[in-house]
């Protein structure tokens, strides 16, 4: 017999108790848990809105904590402390142990970006996803039990629990602390790629979400925004006659409106993701304008 319309109501109401069973109240009663972040790169807004402002960025397979769930969005905090709302969607609890990656052997991606496939092909299938420099993955060891091996491949398995696989050559395994020179180095590498405002992974950076990256390398997690790191009490102030490579450079219209920051690399140029000329990470000189004129503090960590 055809379902009555009040029958009809009924079952479409007890579908969407399950769905929020299942997909919201498990998330909105798992506050100050921690949670995983399963897109490529998850922005982190103001306000529970697209339309608000970007404050800063959560990278793939990184552990967040929740601080509260309201229904399709979730404010967040990650490990520099840094707070702001994404989308519910992009987050999956950890349900056990310490958060993803931190128990199980791990990878780190070390190519400016890597693709993650489905089998140990790049042709058969297009890339599960494309992830950013430094993002971390869980590696499934050899002598597991699947019995699966392919030369130049690694099998990992991704925070949303599916298994997949990457290039041996876009990742390293035993990725330690660098030293100013070779941090230097690495920053070299991303000249050229796209200022983003809120950025803070290799699909576009801000400019101090570029030296807060330069700065996790050498083993400092730094604040995220350029007038904490100009007083965060890791770094101590240096004068512009005694700069050094690695020097952290600020800029403002005085040292309580600081703006913009940079890395110095030595013989007068510094290294930045700017919107000055062309809208990507760029190598400028200190003398020049405006630069010369807006120097308002150096910092160099202790």
């Amino acid at each position: 017999m055809p379902l009555s319309l009040k029958a009809l109501l009924q079952a479409v109401l007890r579908a969407c108790a399950w769905l929020l069973l299942f997909f919201v109240a498990p998330l909105a009663g798992a506050k100050n848990s921690t949670q995983v972040v399963v897109v490529p790169v998850a922005n982190l807004y103001a306000r529970p809105s697209e339309q608000s402002n970007v404050v800063s960025q959560a990278l793939y397979a990184s552990n967040v904590k929740l601080l509260e769930a309201r229904g399709e969005w979730s404010q967040i905090q990650t490990d520099d402390h840094s707070k702001g709302w994404t989308p519910s969607r992009y987050l999956r609890l950890v349900q056990v142990g310490g958060g993803y990656a931190t128990q199980a052997p791990a990878v780190e991606i070390e190519s400016l970006f890597a693709n993650v496939y489905g089998q140990a092909d790049v042709a058969r299938h297009k890339p599960l996803l494309t992830i950013p420099f430094g993002v971390k993955l869980e590696v499934i060891v050899e002598n597991s039990g699947r019995g699966l091996h392919h030369e130049g491949w690694l099998e990992v398995r991704l925070p949303d629990q599916r298994t997949a696989w990457i290039q041996a050559g876009d990742v390293v395994s035993d990725a330690k602390p660098v030293s100013v020179a070779q941090s230097i180095e690495l920053a070299r590498r991303f000249v050229g790629l796209p200022y983003l405002w809120g950025g803070r992974s290799s699909f576009g950076f801000d400019c101090s979400g570029f030296t807060q990256m330069l700065l996790r390398a050498r083993g400092f997690i730094m604040p995220r925004d350029a007038d904490q790191q100009a007083a965060w009490k890791a770094a101590g102030p240096v004068e512009r006659a005694d700069l050094e490579p690695g020097d952290l450079l600020f800029f403002g219209s005085s040292p309580g409106k600081i703006v913009h920051t940079g890395m110095y690399i030595g013989d007068g140029q510094f290294i930045h993701a700017a919107t000055e000329g062309h809208p990507v990470v760029q190598i400028s000189r200190l003398e020049d304008q405006p630069w010369t004129k807006l120097l308002v503090a150096s910092r160099r960590v202790k």
